[in-house]
């Protein structure tokens, strides 16, 4: 079952509103000794997880199908870092995480049980309440925990509006409908993005020319900390394709090292080719506001969006300090 992204939050008393979990998404099934974990593309999740595989095989309940997601919590919120160290080759290392990062597995769905293995054919407002009664005799005092669910359009307001540490933004299902499986009818998602204003620190060329010449492809973005060190926190590649040559020409006439004084754009990985891999480092003169939907470990998650150019912001205002925003305690929603 996935979600269609959209703007508001539905009303409507057909809506029931979920808080949108920073995680991995994962269908987790028990057949009596055999625990299976599912991530949304299909991939086996279960030897990066072995405490919850354990913990499953602990659980009275022998024959189940759950819908939720995977967390790692770090202080009061989640790490979405922290998650994806858990997926490493190495069984040694693997084992390692789990003791030192362990993860929570958050229940928003029951699919199947052992005396009803059609549940997924029926509609939310069947599915919730066997979902909470499954929990209350199942899954207290482990690393199990059932996902808070609304009817009040009010509550999944404040859900959104205090997203962040963990949860980043809102899910509203339709009650009345089944398990929508594959496809996004009954389910929407909703973020809350916000703005920032960031200095240009440096940017990369395109991949393709226009008019037989190199141009921009994308900006790498930069905040100051309190020791006034310029670190890398994303990019923007939302560049109109006209706007582009003059952009490039702004851009040439700053270039001069060192661009970053703090954290650096890195060198080639296994999502970038060399080209990818390369930047300019820009003088640090240019501010520009961007719209960003998360952020956590000290960097955009995706990418931004630019909202206009600031030539009224000082390079030196934009400091981290402006990403701050008082965040929900995702634990306490946890049951």
């Amino acid at each position: 079952m996935e979600a269609r992204s959209v703007d508001g939050i539905p009303r409507g008393r057909e809506w029931q509103y979920e808080p949108k979990w920073d995680g991995f998404r994962c269908l987790l099934s028990r057949e009596g000794g055999n625990v299976d974990l599912r991530s949304k593309s299909g991939e086996d999740l279960a030897r990066y997880f072995p405490e919850i595989v354990a913990a499953a095989l602990k659980l009275k309940a022998d024959r189940f199908t759950l819908d939720g997601e995977i967390v790692v919590p770090q202080g009061k919120g989640f790490s979405f870092d922290a998650l994806l160290q858990r997926i490493h080759p190495a069984a040694s290392r693997v084992k390692k995480l789990a003791q030192e990062t362990p993860a929570l597995y958050l229940v928003f769905d029951l699919l199947a049980t052992a005396g009803d293995k059609q549940l997924a054919k029926a509609p939310l407002s069947e599915r919730r309440p066997a979902l909470e009664a499954f929990a209350k005799s199942h899954l207290k005092g482990s690393i199990f925990r059932l996902s808070p669910a609304t009817a009040s359009y009010a509550t999944a307001g404040k859900w959104l509006a205090q997203s962040g540490g963990g949860s980043d933004g809102v899910i509203a299902k339709r009650v009345d409908l089944a398990y929508q499986a594959g496809n996004r009818d009954g389910m929407q998602k909703i973020k809350k993005f916000r703005s920032a204003d960031c200095v240009v620190g440096g940017f990369r060329y395109a991949t393709n020319k226009i008019a037989g010449r190199n141009v921009v492809g994308s900006l790498l973005l930069g905040l100051y900390d309190d020791d006034g060190l310029l670190h890398h926190v994303g990019f923007t590649s939302a560049i109109k394709a006209q706007e582009k040559p003059d952009l490039t020409d702004r851009l040439e006439a700053l270039i001069g090292e060192p661009g970053f004084t703090g954290n650096a754009p890195g060198g080639p990985s296994r999502w970038s080719t060399e080209r990818s891999a390369k930047w300019c480092p820009l003088k640090p003169k240019l501010v520009i506001e961007v719209c960003y939907d998360h952020f956590s470990g000290e960097r955009f998650r995706h990418g931004t969006s630019i909202l206009r150019w600031r030539p009224d912001k000082a390079p030196r205002q934009c400091r981290f300090e402006q990403l701050k925003q008082k965040l929900a305690n995702p634990m306490k929603l946890l049951k």
